[in-house]
């Protein structure tokens, strides 16, 4: 049943054509009913209603995200109008439903049905944040691990590459292999829903190199496997490895939050447990004793879309002896959950330096100068994290860190805007690891707009 349901597509394929197709043939229907029966001046009337309808949506939905922000980020015009949408489609065949008859009563309550789903789904694919039936239910997607377990490494990436141009690579497959595997949480006693790993074809070779490793937060709402799914990881890692003879970081996506309903903040506190304690210590401990990687910090990335990105700007900043690099898209300023005052009293026990201590600009500042890389991505639409990227963009590079910044363009604080900037990071990222060339100037990927922090 997981299978079948992770193997059904929301944002592409046949499930959204019919959907969006049986909508509007059903909303045609209502209107073309309404015509052959003389009920032309009724129609008029109903769709004029719904309009004033979709008016107040549009603007109930703008107050809710742009004035009130209720969700902490502007949920973006494509958003807005969408829904506004939906309620006139919704409001039209509501109209209808209390005025009309028999069948037509029946097909007006059936359009409303359709018109919420069709919303729904659209929104989603703006998003692209539930890909599959799978992931809108918290299928598990992946098999465990515990039965897969890689081999040790036998030698460097770079005597890896040097055997790839003589010919005579150790057998591995063509592509990835994903897995789902609880991490022991030894020091922080954290309880973390299970992760899920990614081990790129070299990983998986009788006589693996010891490979670079990524750790890849979702935001809140989310969890591992809607990191996975939504940024389309396995697949964005086997078309790197593809070009490099096998050769991807092993991609680790832990929980940070234990649950979709809470926001730990990615710190040590009395709330939801030490976060932090279990992301800088159990989980790089669990990597380095079971899969085949590097220990170096300078081959190891944190990074992560929304809440995870922040978090990744926070515990790279703070624990540069894990993590070497960082790789952030559409994060914020500081942690952030409801009021500031209430927050630091519930976090941090009142404990305002404490807070303070977690502020990503703040903690790259108090441990300058810093040798790690900073790859930092927003979305066109998503102004308040362009903002957010500058600001630490500019105290990384002031830190002496390596630093790229990117807009995306055509996106906003959703998935594709990870999807579109991970790829070049990946590559950034991937040529200072030692696997090999960046294929182009990070300016020239598509979608991509470089950004001056000097």
């Amino acid at each position: 049943m997981g299978t079948w349901l992770a193997k059904v597509h929301l944002t592409q394929g046949w499930l959204p054509t019919t959907l969006f197709t049986l909508t509007a043939l059903a909303l045609a229907l209502l209107v073309l009913t309404g015509l052959t029966h003389g009920r032309w001046r009724t129609l008029l009337r109903q769709v004029a209603i719904a309009v004033g309808i979709g008016a107040l949506g549009l603007l109930a939905t703008w107050l809710v995200s742009d004035v009130f922000m209720l969700f902490g980020v502007s949920l973006g015009w494509m958003v807005i109008i969408t829904v506004a949408l939906g309620f006139l489609a919704v409001g039209f065949a509501v109209c209808i439903l209390v005025t009309a008859h028999g069948w037509r009563r029946l097909l007006a309550a059936l359009s409303v049905l359709l018109c919420l789903l069709s919303t729904g789904l659209r929104v989603d694919i703006i998003y692209g944040e539930f890909t599959t039936l799978g992931s809108l239910f918290s299928v598990t997607l992946y098999p465990d691990y515990g039965s897969h377990q890689a081999a040790r490494p036998a030698m460097s990436v770079a005597q890896w590459r040097a055997r790839a141009s003589r010919g005579d690579l150790p057998a591995h497959p063509r592509t990835g292999r994903s897995y789902s595997v609880h991490i022991p949480n030894d020091s922080s006693r954290f309880l973390a829903r299970p992760a899920d790993i990614y081990l790129p074809p070299a990983a998986l070779s009788k006589k693996p190199p010891a490979l670079p490793v990524f750790v890849l937060l979702a935001g809140q709402p989310g969890s591992p496997d809607r990191l996975f799914t939504a940024g389309s990881i396995p697949a964005m890692m086997d078309a790197y490895a593809a070009e490099h003879d096998g050769l991807a970081p092993v991609v680790v996506s832990p929980d940070q939050n234990g649950s979709s309903f809470h926001n730990s903040l990615c710190v040590d506190s009395p709330v939801y447990g030490k976060a932090e304690t279990y992301l800088s210590r159990d989980v790089p401990r669990w990597i380095r004793a079971n899969l085949p990687v590097d220990s170096k910090p300078q081959l190891w990335a944190i990074g992560g879309f929304s809440q995870g990105g922040t978090c990744s700007t926070q515990l790279g900043a703070r624990h540069p002896d894990v993590y070497g690099n960082m790789l952030p898209a559409d994060g914020e300023l500081e942690p952030t959950q409801g009021r500031q005052d209430r927050m630091i009293h519930d976090y941090f026990g009142g404990d305002r330096k404490g807070f303070l201590a977690q502020v990503p600009a703040k903690a790259i500042t108090d441990r300058a100068p810093s040798s790690q890389r900073l790859f930092t991505a927003a979305g066109s639409n998503d102004k308040e994290s362009q903002h957010n990227m500058m600001v630490i963009a500019k105290a990384a590079d002031q830190a002496g860190m390596s630093v790229e910044a990117v807009i995306t363009q055509g996106s906003g604080h959703d998935w594709h805007t990870v999807k579109t900037a991970w790829k070049p990071g990946l590559e950034w990222l991937g040529e200072a690891m030692g696997l090999g060339p960046i294929s182009q100037p990070v300016q020239d990927f598509p979608d991509i707009v470089e950004m001056n922090i000097s």
